[in-house]
């Protein structure tokens, strides 16, 4: 049986996110519910580890997603089966199901194709349009294909694409690649009309700290989990679901996120590389760090929620800096701040660079000396 929810990617994140949200839906979980049906995964690569879960996940017997970390106050340690995944196929060995799935009582798309996702490969061509062809390699060429089947075979029934890739506006991104694929193939006018018209390609932003996978398939993950979607009419979810949140302004989420809980990150790393603190240390140790803990809780309550405050948002600022610091303080999770300080000075820029940016616009009498230093040495 075809199941309605096809998703590309086998990732521990999506087995911990999505997939678990579709489990609890169809097990009529608190809060959840409406679930389309179960999910059909794809292994777009050939990569041994992708191999292996599909095999697992092929047998249908679900996964454990064990959720660990702090709730509310509370320690959590608890495991949950996720039974939403119904099928597992390889893109290049079951090309064929794929295309006729497509073309046929799919719904939603979800993909989580990682950093190089939406990169095209010069090898794709048309040619990958015509019956029997192999997959094309790229994630974009082989969406294209399956969506031109679509249109060819059922035009009128409604397709919701769901990226979960951290790229900012992301259903955007990925519909204008895939249109501009369509063209440099020279496809029909009304084909590329509709994939912009037609298709519901959904901006979203995800978040869950994924930390560990299980093998053969499973997933460690803390207890904070959150999808969120930006509104559109004719938009299909795979689900109903407490961590699904609908919005008109998908960009106060992002600004939460990265001016809330990454630029806490970034300024952890910051210290630790200007002090020479430990390798190793985590944000769990800087968090008990008196000094640091300090420091941190400055910079959130005299530099960046005075912000939030001018652009009167500060009482859902302040909601959700609880959250942060229990993901911070999670005693499961070995969150190294050397990991963090990759690509530190770009990562600067993109985080509190629109903290003094926002304030010299709304809050010009604040001062903001940390960031003002952290960016002078970027």
């Amino acid at each position: 049986m075809v199941q309605p929810i096809l998703q590309f990617g086998t990732s521990r994140f999506l087995q911990a996110h999505v997939d678990l949200f579709v489990s609890e839906a169809l097990a009529g979980a608190p809060g959840a519910g409406d679930a389309l049906g179960g999910i059909t995964v794809v292994q777009t690569t050939d990569r041994p580890d992708g191999a292996a879960r599909i095999a697992a996940l092929a047998r249908g017997e679900g996964y454990p997603v064990r959720i660990r970390g702090l709730a509310g106050g509370e320690r959590v340690d608890r495991t949950v089966q996720c039974t939403a995944v119904r099928e597992a196929w390889q893109a290049a060995t079951h090309w064929p199901e794929l295309r006729a799935a497509v073309a046929g009582p799919v719904r939603v798309i979800v993909s989580n194709t990682a950093d190089r996702g939406y990169l095209l490969d010069d090898r794709d061509g048309p040619a990958a349009l015509r019956p029997g062809s192999a997959p094309p390699h790229s994630f974009p060429a082989k969406l294209l294909v399956l969506l031109h089947g679509r249109w060819q075979a059922a035009p009128q029934a409604p397709i919701t694409l769901l990226p979960c890739e951290l790229v900012e506006r992301n259903g955007d991104v990925l519909r204008d690649v895939v249109v501009g694929l369509a063209r440099q193939w020279a496809l029909p006018a009304e084909c590329t009309d509709w994939l912009t018209a037609h298709c519901v390609w959904g901006n979203s932003l995800v978040d869950r700290i994924v930390s560990e996978a299980i093998a053969p398939v499973g997933a460690v993950a803390e207890p904070y989990a959150v999808w969120v979607v930006e509104r559109h009419p004719r938009l299909t979810l795979p689900c109903t679901h407490p961590a699904i949140v609908l919005t008109d302004d998908l960009a106060f989420y992002e600004r939460l996120k990265l001016l809330l809980l990454n630029a806490g990150h970034t300024y952890l790393a910051e210290r630790w590389q200007q002090e020479g603190r430990a390798a190793g240390e985590t944000v769990r140790e800087a968090m008990a760090d008196a000094a640091l803990r300090t420091g941190l809780e400055a910079l959130w309550a005299e530099e960046i929620l005075p912000v939030f405050g001018a652009l009167g948002a500060r009482a859902q600022a302040e909601a959700y800096l609880v959250d942060v610091r229990e993901r911070f303080e999670n005693p499961f999770l070995d969150h190294r701040i050397a990991d963090i300080a990759q690509n530190h000075a770009q990562k600067k820029q993109r985080r509190f660079g629109p903290l003094v940016a926002l304030a010299a616009e709304h809050a010009p009498h604040l001062a903001q000396p940390r960031l003002k230093a952290a960016l002078a040495t970027a």
